[in-house]
């Protein structure tokens, strides 16, 4: 149903798990992909597997943190490919899985700088651009712990509820500009992120695997069901697609 040839498809987290999934489902789509990550080794070494397959990409280091960074990944790909049609803000981190009585205000700045300012940032300086050019998309990864917080992960939880605040703020400041915006947020979905906190907190696949109406974690490529509809479909925004295994309805 949707055709991404020749739209140019930023990725920020884009090299690993589930933003991966989505550089290799674009190219394989038509898009010229933009892969951003912290580690330009991870982003060239896909660049190249896409190319390799025929595909289009840009491997380019951004960490979501660092807004200068983030100036830069702009600037890389202006240059490049002269566009941007759709923002995928993926990238996330969740270093503190811990009591809030255990927390400490180091990773609370960095969680926030990572989760919440970072896409704000970017969105926010690629949105004028996005204007100037007829339109574009922008989408923005959430979780569903922002949307039914878990004990012991209330730092991402509350960036994540953030997020998914200034994704309703976006939507309608920039809609006049023809750019719509939409969040998704995923269950339990294998990812860096995910994988990463069931080895820190065993309990936790457990606990989403019972709050779940379909018993397993999905494959990083069922990822490209939901992003492909909200990159793809040109009559929706402002929502929160939810997309976590029936978890929110139990």
């Amino acid at each position: 149903m949707f055709s991404f040839q020749d739209k140019v498809v930023l990725i920020t987290g884009g090299s690993r798990g589930l933003g991966r999934a989505m550089s290799i489902g674009f190219a394989q789509a038509g898009a010229k992909v933009v892969i951003a990550s912290r580690k330009i080794e991870t982003c060239e070494a896909l660049q190249k597997e896409i190319s390799a397959a025929g595909g289009d990409a840009l491997a380019v280091a951004a960490h979501m943190g660092n807004c200068e960074d983030l100036d830069h990944l702009i600037a890389a790909t202006y240059e490049h490919y002269g566009r941007v049609d759709v923002l995928i803000n993926n990238a996330a981190i969740n270093i503190a899985t811990r009591p809030l009585t255990e927390m400490n205000p180091e990773a609370f700045d960095k969680m926030y700088e990572v989760n919440l300012r970072g896409p704000w940032y970017l969105a926010s300086r690629v949105a004028p651009r996005m204007a100037e050019q007829g339109g574009g998309a922008v989408i923005n990864v959430l979780s569903v712990a922002g949307l039914k917080p878990p004990a012991n992960m209330g730092f991402y939880a509350s960036t994540k509820a953030g997020l998914e605040a200034m994704n309703k703020v976006m939507a309608q400041e920039w809609a006049p500009m023809k750019i719509r915006v939409n969040a998704l947020a995923l269950g339990t979905y294998h990812s860096d992120l995910v994988d990463t906190t069931i080895e820190q907190m065993p309990e936790y696949e457990q606990y989403m695997l019972g709050a779940n109406l379909i018993k397993r974690l999905a494959e990083s490529e069922e990822i490209l069901h939901p992003i492909f509809y909200l990159a793809g479909e040109s009559y929706t925004t402002g929502i929160t697609l939810v997309a976590d295994g029936g978890m929110l309805c139990k």
